[in-house]
């Protein structure tokens, strides 16, 4: 067997070690030593990643390229040589955001914590409200997200409600799951295909335990195309480097009415010719999302 040259997709990484999902197949390869030169400031290589590889003889592989990625969804990792970027998903096309109507109650704040993140990453953003059979009208919870524009799926996965909708939604797309204990991603994942919620669960416990490199994270193929990856550790992800004054940016109904404050510095907190606190006043801007931004603005979150 001779050597071959590939472009591949990076679907499992563990200890130095990723599997490539390439158009003769899987391949567990290793980086080439030149890509591992100097000191690293974030991971190399992660999941996600699209990549050039070349397959030895005897069928093992070697990462030659890795392409530049349109975003990615990284972690802040203090370590005692100075701060590390570790890289839960690289190129997600989606990020999906599962909450339940009830048991446990809608964390909206934390919900809204997401948003602005996957809004600073420019990952579009879905929201599944699952847990429908629980309550009369989840629209009442979670309306106000499509008022914004976000779309939102209604799920049961008890009365199977919603399941080909949001099935649709993930198929031949990168898409990062993400959203507190108990809300029912296990059980939705089961639905839309047997077995997938609990291959992720055990990937995703493994992922919680520590903040060592050595975690394994991978991404699962769906039937129809694309893979879904759990990305648990949302809490740490990307507001660390974000200044207060950047925050309005990624509240889209905020983001609309900058423009028209009366002071560029605007801080939509007291300032007079205020757009956002007249839009609050008005109800043309839900209270509840102008809580979230003066958490996050104040550094309260």
């Amino acid at each position: 067997m001779t050597e071959t040259t590939h472009q591949g997709l990076i679907i499992k990484a563990q200890s130095g070690f990723f599997s490539v999902e390439t158009s003769v197949g899987l391949v567990v390869c290793q980086l080439r030593g030149k890509l591992k030169q100097g000191r690293a400031r974030g991971d190399i290589a992660a999941l996600g990643d699209h990549v050039t590889i070349t397959i030895l003889e005897d069928g093992s592989g070697v990462v030659e390229n890795i392409e530049e990625r349109k975003q990615a969804l990284v972690r802040l990792d203090p370590r005692p040589q100075g701060e590390y970027q570790q890289v839960l998903l690289a190129n997600a096309d989606q990020v999906v955001f599962v909450f339940a109507c009830a048991h446990p109650d809608p964390k909206l704040k934390m919900l809204d914590r997401f948003l602005v993140i996957a809004e600073k990453q420019k990952i579009p953003p879905l929201i599944v409200a699952n847990k429908t059979d629980l309550v009369d009208e989840g629209k009442k919870i979670f309306g106000m997200y499509e008022d914004i524009g976000y779309r939102v799926i209604y799920t049961s996965a008890e009365k199977m409600h919603g399941i080909e909708e949001l099935r649709e939604a993930l198929v031949k797309k990168i898409n990062a799951f993400a959203g507190p204990s108990g809300v029912g991603k296990s059980s939705l994942l089961n639905r839309l295909q047997p077995g997938l919620g609990l291959a992720v669960n055990q990937i995703s416990a493994y992922m919680d335990k520590g903040k060592h490199t050595t975690v394994t994270r991978q991404m699962f193929p769906l039937d129809g195309g694309g893979f879904v990856a759990d990305t648990p550790g949302w809490k740490s992800l990307a507001l660390w480097d974000t200044r207060p004054e950047e925050i309005d940016a990624y509240f889209p109904e905020l983001r609309r009415l900058v423009p028209e404050c009366q002071f560029s510095d605007c801080s939509h907190m007291h300032e007079p010719g205020c757009a956002v606190l007249a839009a609050v006043k008005a109800g043309t801007v839900h209270k509840e999302r102008y809580d979230s931004y003066l958490r996050l603005r104040l550094g309260r979150d």
